[in-house]
């Protein structure tokens, strides 16, 4: 998992502008992924428990810490209100801290093309990949 995350990519930074102005420009029907992106890299955002969490920010990945397991079942999330929605913005249990992730765009484009929404099915590396589409333009 490690070489598909980057906790700390270098000189990246997160453009933002208000909600209106990206709506405008936002698909108007069908499904899309709508997310911080480039070329190399896509922001995706992660609920944790507070261990995980608080190790993956002071060590800058999530090999090595103890309470940390890369075969668990996962939700990744490509916008950070919703993830914060769906763990109770940081209350419920083991979905303490959201962090935002830069995961390798080469590993996102595979598991996109290997997710099915019924009942999953296999990315190159084995892992079963199942895929939810959340309500779009979802805004508080």
């Amino acid at each position: 998992m490690e070489e598909r995350v980057l906790l700390t990519p270098a000189k990246k930074t997160i453009q933002t502008e208000r909600y209106l102005d990206q709506k405008q420009r936002w698909p108007k029907a069908g499904q899309h992924i709508l997310a911080h992106y480039d070329e190399d890299s896509i922001v995706v955002y992660q609920a944790y428990n507070a261990a995980i969490g608080r190790y993956a920010v002071a060590n800058k990945k999530f090999e090595g810490c103890e309470a940390f397991s890369s075969t668990r079942m996962t939700w990744i999330k490509t916008n950070f209100l919703w993830m914060m929605f769906r763990s109770g913005w940081g209350t419920k249990k083991n979905q303490e801290i959201t962090l935002a992730i830069w995961l390798k765009r080469s590993a996102f484009d595979e598991y996109i093309s290997a997710a099915s929404t019924k009942g999953g099915s296999k990315s190159k590396d084995g892992k079963i990949v199942r895929l939810q589409w959340d309500p779009g333009n979802f805004c508080l």
